[in-house]
């Protein structure tokens, strides 16, 4: 992992990046001559401007023909669980 110290309005932030982030960061400075916030900065927005590669997200559900009524929590886990859960 990388910290690096950045400001944000005029309040300095440190954002920890992970490996391949990085890694990412360093060559597009090498290749650019730019510093660590300018460089985090262009990848942000690249990925902001590529959009989402992932369709909207859906929750599947599945009848299981258990019903619970969920009003009592505690009595709820008791169902499910046993008496030995409380």
């Amino acid at each position: 992992m990388f910290a690096a110290g950045c400001y944000v309005g005029r309040m300095r932030t440190t954002v920890t990046l992970a490996d391949d982030v990085a890694a990412a960061v360093g060559r597009l400075r090498r290749e650019r001559s730019l510093g660590v916030s300018d460089a985090v900065n262009e990848l942000a927005r690249r990925g902001l401007a590529s959009g989402s590669s992932r369709g909207r997200f859906r929750q599947r559900t599945h009848r299981l023909g258990l019903r619970i009524d969920v009003t009592n929590v505690a009595d709820a886990i008791e169902t499910l669980d046993g008496p030995a859960a409380r």
